[in-house]
């Protein structure tokens, strides 16, 4: 056994030196530089995103004005709908007999303010008589006060049949609404909501029918905390400041939870003036056209407002190194070795790139690719031998 030891590492010297005469070099790993960047600042794109919900420009919750039966309903739950269009009919029965009556009531008042005008019309003539003859010692101051008070008791009928008619014309007037109120229009342009109620039910004032939502415009309400408004609006800026501020907003997007971007950009139309207390945040509102009507009242998605951040320092995320509640870079020395530094950095909303807010300089060199494998005082950099 010892024997065939000897003979087998023999022959092992034996095949190494004659590699070694043959003049074969057994290739070596050369080290090589881990990618790095130069920092520098620059201008960005920064996407901002708030949870939002859509709701109708002029959405309308439709309820009777009239009490009745529900004799006819126009419309189905989702239907497109103009301005002016029939929607709801009720039995307008009662509300015409109302008109009828009251047309008679005016009739009639007419009637008595004619025959009011006319008795008026021949007590002044009588009176004016027996002024001419009293004036000619012809009738005694007696007829004369009686024929004046006549004629005063003629224009107070007269004063009384004229309110009459004003007052039966009000209720022609009224009944005529009324009769109106009998056929519910849509008052907006929109989509017709939930519809509860059914042909044949009794409605009244308190009854829901159903909602308009009227879409031509949709607004998408969202909720932006006070950090980001003090970045943006300064304090003390009035109000045509605050309203030329948001025109020069850029147009934002909405972006359904599904992913999927609404293909029209809206703009942001208001900024409430009061903190909620309890949230911290201001309400805003963005306006979205919706000429096709693909937006509809209750959707829920995100509406991304494109700040523009300039002058900053920008670095890959995957520069960052995560260590429990620290943000560490790996900054390359003059000697080419690694050492960490603490960093303080905000999201740039792309989720490649982050903003550097303390830890860095201009003109510091990091380590990107592979930080996660940089240890600290590890040389990062190796020069590139010329072949």
């Amino acid at each position: 056994m010892e024997i065939k030891n000897l003979v087998l590492s023999a022959s092992i010297l034996c095949m190494c030196g004659c590699i070694t005469s043959c003049g074969l070099d057994i290739p070596k790993e050369e080290p090589s530089s881990f990618e790095t960047m130069k920092v520098e600042k620059q201008d960005i794109e920064m996407p901002m995103k708030f949870s939002a919900k859509l709701k109708g420009q002029s959405d309308v919750t439709i309820t009777p004005q009239v009490s009745g039966q529900l004799m006819r309903i126009c419309v189905t739950e989702g239907q497109q709908v103009t301005k002016g269009q029939t929607l709801f009919v009720i039995d307008s029965r009662n509300a015409q007999h109302e008109v009828e009556a009251a047309r008679a009531n005016l009739q009639a008042a007419q009637a008595n303010l004619t025959a009011a005008q006319a008795q008026a019309n021949s007590a002044k003539l009588e009176f004016e008589s027996n002024k001419n003859l009293y004036d000619k010692n012809i009738v005694s101051s007696y007829m004369l006060e009686n024929s004046r008070n006549s004629y005063n008791q003629a224009l107070a009928a007269v004063s009384q049949a004229r309110a009459a008619v004003t007052q039966a014309q009000s209720s022609v007037n009224r009944a005529r609404v009324n009769l109106g109120f009998c056929t519910i229009t849509a008052p907006v342009t929109g989509v017709i909501g939930e519809i509860p109620v059914r042909t044949g039910d009794q409605v009244s004032p308190a009854t829901y029918l159903t909602i308009v939502s009227g879409n031509t415009n949709m607004e998408a309400e969202f909720s932006v905390t006070e950090a980001i408004i003090e970045s943006q609006v300064k304090a003390g800026m009035s109000a045509a400041d605050k309203d030329a501020y948001l025109a020069a907003l850029p147009e934002v997007i909405f972006m359904m939870k599904n992913g999927t971007e609404y293909p029209h950009k809206g703009r942001i139309t208001s900024l409430t003036g009061v903190v909620d207390a309890a949230t911290g945040s201001l309400g805003c509102k963005a306006s979205f056209p919706n000429p096709d009507g693909h937006l509809f009242s209750g959707i829920q998605g995100t509406v991304v407002l494109p700040l523009q951040q300039q002058g900053v320092m920008v670095i890959p995320q995957n520069a960052v190194v995560r260590l429990q509640d620290k943000s560490l870079v790996y900054k390359v020395k003059a000697d080419s070795t690694a050492t960490a530094v603490t960093v303080t950095t905000t999201a740039t909303g792309n989720g490649k790139d982050v903003i550097v807010k303390s830890g860095l300089n201009v003109g510091d060199r990091i380590v990107t690719e592979g930080a996660n494998n940089v240890q600290e005082g590890q040389r990062v950099l190796f020069p590139k031998k010329e072949k």
